[in-house]
């Protein structure tokens, strides 16, 4: 399925990598050379990522497979529903979540692009 970033993806990951960390400008430098390899078939628009890893360099974040980046969902009212969570695996991005924190509560990428720009 290896396609290019949605605009959607690419905002909710600028949004999530936002930071000057050595973490999250070796992230950032990451994003031009990703695709998305699959998205989960559930909706919520979680997406695995494909990285030639010979265009850039690893995130310091270590060899094994980390949460190294993570966003709050908060509403306007101030609620929090869920979370976006950007994995890492060897320091390259791999997979972008996206989870609600309740049963009753429906999550989506679109829905995290929002609450993510309008807390900007």
């Amino acid at each position: 399925m290896n396609e290019s970033l949605s605009a959607d993806v690419a905002d909710v990951l600028a949004a999530v990598l936002n930071g000057d960390t050595p973490v999250h400008v070796a992230l950032q430098r990451q994003v031009p050379h990703l695709s998305v390899r699959a998205c989960c078939t559930c909706g919520c628009g979680t997406a695995y990522f494909e990285l030639d890893t010979s265009k850039v360099e690893p995130a310091p974040t270590g060899p094994s497979t980390v949460v190294a980046a993570e966003a709050q969902l908060v509403t306007e009212a101030g609620e929090c529903l869920g979370e976006v969570l950007v994995f890492t695996q060897g320091g390259y991005l791999s997979w972008l979540e996206v989870c609600s924190w309740s049963d009753a509560i429906e999550v989506t990428l679109a829905a995290a692009r929002h609450w993510l720009q309008t807390r900007s």
